[in-house]
């Protein structure tokens, strides 16, 4: 489903990617791990547009992404989170899952202004794709709460609620898990593993090395912005190049 082609990135005379070449299949949930700094989100900002690689490609199902904006990216089928929280802390749990929906809205401004049955009628299937979403995440009973009245773990889950509502193919997650006790933790690796299993693809950035374990099939490590290692969790936890990257040299 994507293919990361030899991209490169440089900030005046930094580089922070250097060639870093890796493939997501499509209905996998794919794990990108590496030490601080070594470019994970970088290459997420590339993949969904917020950024331009100095060099390389990004190939989603079949077609050339690499230069379109981000907009044009989420209308291709790719959704994202991030590590700051981004929600609408004023609004309710629902209410910002139905911002993510913008774009599926079809009805004119005409309808909207003048209340029309096709307005009502599709706002009443949006919302019931919304309370379903937030079941996803286990906060359906909180639809109609305002948002920064969830704990610091619920507002994460409420951002891969939202992310979700773009109705993606592809979802980039980063560091899902951060700020999580370990109970959040348990409870969000099952939702992700139920979120993929409704069809969705799935690759996520997180430094807890027990959810990328435990729910990734394939993951690809990255060191200072070069890709070290690549295969399953058994394999890659094994590499000495990985045990290095996270441990450093003895002596």
């Amino acid at each position: 489903m994507l293919k990361v082609q030899n991209i490169i990135k440089d900030f005046g005379g930094l580089r922070v990617l250097d060639g870093v070449v890796f493939q997501v299949a499509e209905g996998a949930i794919f794990g990108l791990i590496g030490p601080n700094g070594a470019g994970k989100t970088t290459v997420f900002n590339i993949v969904s547009g917020l950024l331009q690689p100095t060099d390389g490609r990004v190939i989603f199902n079949g077609a050339d992404i690499t230069r379109l904006p981000p907009h044009a990216i989420a209308a291709q089928g790719i959704s994202r989170t991030f590590q700051n929280i981004r929600i609408f802390g004023e609004m309710s749990l629902l209410e910002n899952v139905l911002v993510g929906m913008h774009r599926l809205f079809s009805y004119s401004p005409a309808a909207m202004f003048f209340d029309l049955p096709k307005k009502r009628t599709e706002e009443k299937l949006l919302r019931e794709k919304a309370c379903d979403i937030l079941s996803l995440v286990n906060l359906e009973d909180k639809a109609d709460w305002a948002a920064k009245n969830l704990s610091y773990g619920g507002q994460r889950k409420l951002e891969l609620a939202r992310a979700l509502a773009t109705d993606p193919k592809l979802l980039l997650v980063d560091e899902p898990a951060a700020g999580m006790n370990p109970a959040e933790t348990e409870e969000l690796m099952d939702e992700i593993v139920q979120i993929n299993r409704r069809g969705y693809t799935i690759c996520v950035i997180e430094h807890d090395m027990k959810v990328i374990m435990g729910i990734c099939g394939q993951i690809a490590v990255l060191n200072f912005g070069e890709l070290i290692a690549e295969g399953s969790p058994e394999e890659v936890k094994r590499n000495p190049l990985v045990i290095e990257a996270y441990l450093g040299k003895e002596g």
